[in-house]
């Protein structure tokens, strides 16, 4: 990837499915893009920087967003945040 910060720790929930999981992106870092691939009808997100795959977001999200983000683990470059 090209090391665009996409999400906040913050926004990190476990939510079972075995892929990291956020309820929301940092604004205007992701683009979404309708996937029928599979045969299924889902949303793939994207950087918005770069255009690199990060995963799918679902409207089944069990926060008060409604949103899960199942992001590519291959995609997260965890960095701390500066003080």
């Amino acid at each position: 990837g090209c090391g665009t910060p996409l999400y906040n720790s913050s926004a990190k929930f476990d939510s079972g499915c075995g892929w990291p999981s956020y309820d929301k992106s940092i604004d205007g870092a992701i683009e979404y893009r309708k996937d029928t691939s599979m045969g299924m009808m889902r949303v793939e997100i994207l950087c918005a920087t770069c255009g690199g795959h990060q995963g799918h977001v679902f409207d089944d999200g069990p926060t008060a967003t409604g949103q899960r983000y199942c992001v590519n683990s291959a995609s997260i470059d965890f960095t701390p945040e500066e003080d």
